[in-house]
């Protein structure tokens, strides 16, 4: 198969590939790129971690900030995740204001965050009414081939995973609070999401960790998002073409299954740096 006709034909080019029910990369329908995670690789932050899915690479930062709660929710903290898709990630970015995929992108991981109770937010109050923890999240694209929604779920849970918070209370007394940086305690994670994406092609076949290129010749794409429970935490599927039923169990079935090797490559990578 000569290159001339992937440029000038992508989409004939990839269906014979895909008639062999393989990709022009090599791997299979249903094969991830290989996924690499590092934690507490940003000094500065209260917990990191990048995250590698072939070329695409994510990084993600959580900053830690004592706030008063919200009015309306005096007994809980807040979780602001923000996605960024710079230019220097991928010719198809502009500088400036964050462009739609980002904003999508932001919307995405919010809703996880709510959907799968990742994080109970009355955990990061600390005292009712009065104080609590902002855990600002900042994921941040640094090389854009593809699939970044599942990029961006693994380096989030990764990095809130890292997350040590200090101890803080609240002097009765004066009504200052006091932060004990020697003390330092993990985040509670409640549940483990971890999300599955799909490339939807001619508007039946599916292929998994799709590339940018697979994205743009795709008819439709479709994330799912799954707990260690196999519980389905959300459904992402933004128009395009419509997936039966039996389709979605498919992509359902092998999130499970994907769920499981992410969480061998987290609790791998913490019990390397646990010290001995």
């Amino acid at each position: 198969v000569s290159i001339y006709s992937r440029t000038v034909e992508p989409l004939e080019y990839y269906r014979r590939f895909l008639k062999e029910n393989c990709r022009p990369d090599g791997r299979e329908l249903g094969e991830f790129r290989a996924t690499t995670v590092n934690i507490g690789s940003i000094t500065t932050a209260d917990g990191s971690a990048l995250v590698k899915l072939g070329n695409t690479t994510v990084i993600c930062g959580v900053k830690a900030e004592l706030s008063a709660p919200p009015v309306d929710s005096p007994n809980k903290g807040y979780i602001v995740p923000n996605v960024e898709l710079p230019s220097l990630c991928s010719t198809r970015f502009r500088p400036g204001p964050p462009g739609e995929e980002a904003q999508a992108a932001s919307q995405f991981i919010a809703d996880v965050i709510e959907n799968s109770q990742i994080i109970e937010k009355e955990d990061l109050c600390i005292a009712n009414g009065k104080l609590a923890w902002v855990l600002y999240c900042d994921i941040i694209c640094l090389d854009y081939d593809g699939n970044i929604l599942d990029a961006s779920t693994f380096a989030l849970l990764a990095a809130l995973k890292n997350v040590q918070l200090p101890a803080v209370t609240v002097n009765e007394e004066t009504g200052l609070s006091e932060v004990n940086l020697k003390q330092k305690n993990p985040l509670i994670i409640r549940k483990h999401p971890v999300a599955t994406s799909f490339a939807i092609f001619d508007d039946t076949l599916l292929i998994v960790d799709p590339t940018a290129e697979e994205e743009d010749l795709a008819t439709g794409t479709v994330t799912v998002v799954t707990d260690e429970e196999g519980r389905l935490c959300s459904v992402h599927k933004p128009g395009g073409s419509p997936l039966t039923g039996a389709k979605l169990q498919d992509c359902i079935t092998r999130a499970v299954t994907r769920h499981k090797e992410v969480k061998k490559l987290i609790d791998k990578v913490i019990k390397s740096i646990q010290p001995k």
